[in-house]
């Protein structure tokens, strides 16, 4: 054997070491016990489900939002349908308050003829019956609908009443009795004053009640409404004076001659009723200080005249700026007597100091003599003991 062959075998037998040593480097890791392990995945049908679960709630939230949209606009539309009807129940109350004033002053008037007095409340009766008609438009919220029925009815009295008011003077323009027609007048006018409070009683609370059961509290509240302001004039002792005014007028008269007059009757200080003296000093004024203070003056008719509108003033002397307090009488027969109530005074800075009160009756067209229509008070405020 050659040294050739030699290399040969000894390249032969190598070969089986090599494939060995090969195939011990590539022997792949013995598997775990229990097998090889598989990749982690989601169980079947998993992530549908959690995009259907992702759907649900959306859909729910949506839902929800939409809820809550729908009920703040339902709140917001009642809102606003409840303050639009008060808004336009405000005008109307608004417009027959006017009408009830401007009655007054025809009633008032001075040298207003028969004729002339009834044809401006027939005009009045005609605008109150506008304002029917323009409540009779209006759309209340449904749990309003009975007390809108009252309202109307409210109009309905009022126009009635005047319109009726009216035939009664042209009835009593020829009669002789200024009683007889002073009654048959006072009997429409109260049909006026039944109307202000059917206003209060059938409208006005059950309104407010409503609107307070329905959470609505900032729309300004239900209106108050009052043709006749002051009842004592619908009486048949002011109707009948009146009558005789008027038809004074009509004969040729004028109401603001003969014996008018108005007078200052008392001064009281409340609520210890002192009564003030105008002669007297401070000391024998002495006035008791408290919260409740008030001056209760009293006025009479010193004339054979009906009055209207009567102006009284209070003024009480006080550095820099005295306070000055008025009050007014609507109606006054002839040798009637009326009081009026001065309240809510401020009298800081005044207490153990001599002051002067001043209280003034405003003379009444007419009125020739005015020494009784005022008088000046000394009086000291103490805080009492």
């Amino acid at each position: 054997m050659t040294e050739r062959d030699s290399d040969i075998e000894f390249d032969f037998f190598d070969e089986p070491e090599t494939e060995e040593a090969s195939e011990r480097v590539r022997t792949p890791r013995r598997p775990p016990p229990g097998g090889p392990r598989r990749p982690v995945r989601p169980p079947q049908g998993l992530i549908p489900m959690l995009r259907l679960a992702g759907l649900i709630a959306f859909v729910i939230l949506a839902v929800v939002l939409l809820v809550i949209g729908i009920r703040g606009c339902a709140s917001s539309g009642k809102h606003a349908k409840y303050q639009g009807y008060i808004q336009n129940v405000r005008a109307i109350a608004k417009r027959s308050d006017q009408i009830g004033k401007d009655l007054n002053a025809a009633l008032s008037a001075t040298g207003i003829k028969e004729a002339d007095l009834e044809a401006k409340i027939n005009s009045l009766a005609a605008q109150e019956q506008q304002e029917v008609a323009q409540a009779v438009q209006l759309g209340p919220p449904g749990p309003l609908r009975v007390e809108h029925d009252h309202l109307i009815e409210v109009l309905k009295l009022r126009a009635s009443g005047l319109s009726r008011l009216a035939d009664a003077f042209r009835q009593t323009a020829t009669s002789r009795s200024a009683t007889t027609s002073g009654r048959l007048i006072a009997d429409q006018a109260r049909l006026l004053v039944a109307s202000d409070v059917n206003w209060d009683f059938y409208f006005k609370e059950p309104t407010q009640l409503e609107l307070q059961r329905q959470g609505i509290s900032d729309i300004g509240g239900v209106p108050d409404s009052s043709i006749i302001p002051n009842p004592d004039l619908a009486s048949t002792l002011a109707m009948t004076q009146v009558w005789r005014r008027v038809h004074g007028a009509a004969t040729g008269g004028s109401s603001v001659t003969g014996n008018h007059g108005s007078a200052l009757v008392s001064v009281t200080a409340l609520p210890d009723g002192k009564k003030l003296s105008a002669s007297g000093a401070a000391t024998d004024n002495q006035i008791t200080a408290s919260t409740d203070l008030a001056f209760r003056v009293v006025v009479s008719d010193s004339g054979d005249f009906q009055e209207f509108n009567v102006g009284v003033t209070l003024t009480i002397q006080k550095s820099p700026k005295p306070i000055v307090l008025r009050k007014k009488i609507d109606v006054i027969n002839a040798g009637e007597s009326k009081t009026v109530t001065f309240t809510n005074i401020d009298i800081n800075g005044l207490f153990g100091l001599p002051t002067t009160v001043k209280v003034a009756v405003e003379p009444v067209p007419g009125e020739k003599t005015t020494s009784n229509n005022s008088a000046d008070y000394k009086v000291i405020f103490s805080l009492g003991g």
